[in-house]
Formats: C-alpha cells, structure tokens, sequence
C-alpha cells in the first residue's frame, strides 16, 4: 500500500504534470524536469537526515495542496545562467521550488541607485501551496534595498527561494519579513554571493507559521566583501522555527557579522544552526557569530548550535549561544521604579529583541513590525 506521503508525492506530480507542458522553454523546462525527478526520488526531507533532525515536516507532507499554478509565469526572459546555479539538491523543497518556480527578475544595471526599496510580497490562499523565486542580480557599482515579505493568513504552505548576486562594488540591504498564520507552513531560502568590495545586508524577522524553515547561504567570491546576516524569530503557543545557515570564507580578506535572536513563549520550538566556513586561502578573515534566546516560558525549548570550521591561522573568528531568562536584577529595577510586574517583563522582552528591529531602515515596516511584537506581548506604545 502507497505510504501517505508518496500519496501526496503522486498528488505535485499530477500538479506538475499540468504545470511542465505549458513551459515553453526548453532549458527552462529541462531544469524543472530534474528538479521534479529529484523530488520524487527524495521527498520531503525527514528527521532522519542530520540536518532536519529537530524539525520534523511530516504534518506538512500529510496535507493534499493545491498548487497555485495560476501564480507561476510563464516564458519570461529568465537567466538560466543564474537559475541553472540554484542548489536543487540541497533538500525535497528547495527542489519542488524550482519545478514550479514563479520567477520574477530583478537587475540593478550597473552604477545606479535605486532610492525607494523593492518589494516583494507573498500570500498563499487557504490550502493552496505557492512557489515565489526571485533573482536579484546587482550590477557593479549599483544599490538597492529589497524588501521580501509572506503574509499568507491561512492554512498554506508557503516554499520561497532567492538567488541574490552582489556585484563588485555593489551594495544591497535585504529586509525579509514572515509573518504567516499560526496555521501557515513556510520554507524559504536564500543564496547570496558577493564580489569584490561589496556589501550584502540580509536582516530576517519570523514571527508566523506554525512550522517553519529558512535555509541561508553567503558565499563571498571575491576580496573586501562584507556581509551582515542576522535575525529575529519571535515564536509562542506550540511554533517551531529552524535556521540554518552557511557563511563561507573562499576568499581573502572579507568580514561577516551574524547576530540571531530568539524570543521563545508557551511551548515553542526554535532551532539556530549557523555554520561560518574559513577556507584555506581566505587569511584576513574577520567573522563574528553569536545567537542569543530568551525563553519566556519552563516549556520553551531552543537547540542553537553555531560552528565555526577554520583552515587558516591568519584570521580573526568569533562565536558564542546563549540561553537565558529575563535578568532578575533589571526586572527588580523596573519594579523599584513602579511598573507593574507585566508591563515590566514586557518591556524587557522588547528591549531583547528591538536591536534587530531597529535594523528595518523603512519607517513604516519597522513600525508595523513594533506593533506587531509588542501586541504579541500585550503591550502598547
């Protein structure tokens, strides 16, 4: 008898079925072909592989989606150059991404500054399943700031992907913001490389989902690159988060930053994999990692692993996690002060997680996002 899960796997391939005879490019087509196969021979991925081991997506796997194929274009100018370079075989979804991306194209021509930010925005309808793939090529000399927002207010399943490619000299903030239904399921990732004296900022808020995932790979490619890549998730009732990301070293003399925190109510879930690679040749490294929680509840839990894996001895490398629980001694300074109890603990809570927010450079997102954590909270400004 078919397991459950393969009865779903049987269910995308009628889906993909529909979507591939409608491709009109074959290279195109070619590359969503072989990212089907390797789905039907993997599936989804299962606690039993290394990197999945916390994060268990059979509920997902278990729900018969539509796929909203009326969402994916068809016959764009698509740079299979760059697409064709997207880790299909990283996992089951990043490879039922791609067969049915809809891929939408963004270049920064080369010395141009693009002042108002770029957005995309995402929801998915209730039970229907959505494959947002966005290309984000920024040309020599150019700077932009992107923001990526999922907003699905249902139960849906949401699989994303990026492919970002900082050019020499090019400079580009990233602001990617979810904040899903409690009934949401969502896997994103993004891949980003980066040249010569270029800057790459990637700030990431996750607030929604029921189970989500996003996957982080930087890879400077050049010399002088610099790269920021921090966080936020913000997770009650019964939410499980997972990070996982690779910064990798392959070159000389380039400096990444990592700063992830996580704020943990009610019985939630969170996971922090971060994994900064310093490969033989790249002396000069300068990378900081750190990871920090605060579990609000005894039934909170959070499993942070940040590794750093070094072959070269002129460097400078830095890493740490923590785990803890509101300071006992700046609650009783507020409470000395008269707060109430409540009020107190709230305000410390948003003070954790509030030098990530104030990374938002947009004025009315990082309003939104205040609004959003201290109504979680039950507080107001």
């Amino acid at each position: 008898m078919m397991s459950p899960q393969l009865a779903k796997e049987a269910t995308l391939s009628a889906w993909f079925r529909e979507v591939i005879k409608n491709e009109p490019d074959s290279a195109l087509r070619s590359l969503r072909e072989d990212a089907f196969s390797f789905f039907e021979a993997n599936g989804f991925p299962t606690p039993q592989t290394e990197d999945w081991k916390y994060t268990n997506v059979a509920p997902l796997a278990a729900i018969d989606w539509t796929v909203d194929s009326s969402s994916i274009a068809i016959g764009q100018d698509v740079p299979l150059d760059v697409v064709g370079q997207f880790r299909t075989a990283r996992n089951g979804f990043t490879a039922l991404n791609l067969a049915f991306a809809n891929i939408a194209i963004l270049r920064i021509a080369k010395d141009t500054v693009i002042n108002e930010p770029v957005e995309f925005s995402f929801a998915a309808g209730e039970d229907r399943a959505i494959f947002p793939h966005i290309v984000v090529i920024a040309e020599s000399g150019s700077e932009a700031t992107i923001v990526e927002s999922y907003d699905s207010q249902t139960k849906s399943f949401t699989n994303s992907a990026v492919q970002i490619i900082v050019e020499d000299n090019a400079s580009l903030t990233h602001y990617r913001v979810q904040r899903e239904s409690d009934e949401a399921f969502h896997y994103g990732v993004t891949e980003a490389s980066m040249g010569r004296d270029s800057r790459y900022d990637l700030t990431s808020i996750n607030l929604g989902s029921a189970i989500s995932r996003h996957d982080i790979d930087a890879k400077f490619t050049a010399e002088g690159g610099e790269a920021w890549v921090d966080g936020l998730y913000m997770l009650g009732g019964s939410q499980h988060s997972d990070t996982h990301s690779v910064i990798d070293h392959t070159v000389p003399n380039c400096t990444s930053h990592q700063n992830y925190k996580g704020v943990l109510d009610g019985k939630s879930r969170g996971v922090f994999n971060g994994k900064v690679f310093v490969r033989e040749n790249a002396h000069g490294t300068d990378a900081q990692q750190q990871n920090k929680n605060l579990l609000l509840s005894n039934d909170a839990r959070v499993d942070t692993k940040p590794q750093l894996e070094i072959f070269n001895d002129d460097v400078k490398c830095a890493h740490g996690a923590t785990v803890g629980q509101l300071e006992e001694e700046e609650l009783f300074y507020l409470l000395t002060r008269g707060l109430p109890e409540s009020l107190a603990r709230n305000l410390l809570t948003y003070g954790f997680a509030e030098e990530i927010i104030n990374k938002i450079g947009i004025t009315a997102i990082k309003a939104e996002l205040d609004a959003t954590v201290l109504n979680r909270l039950g507080t107001s400004i």
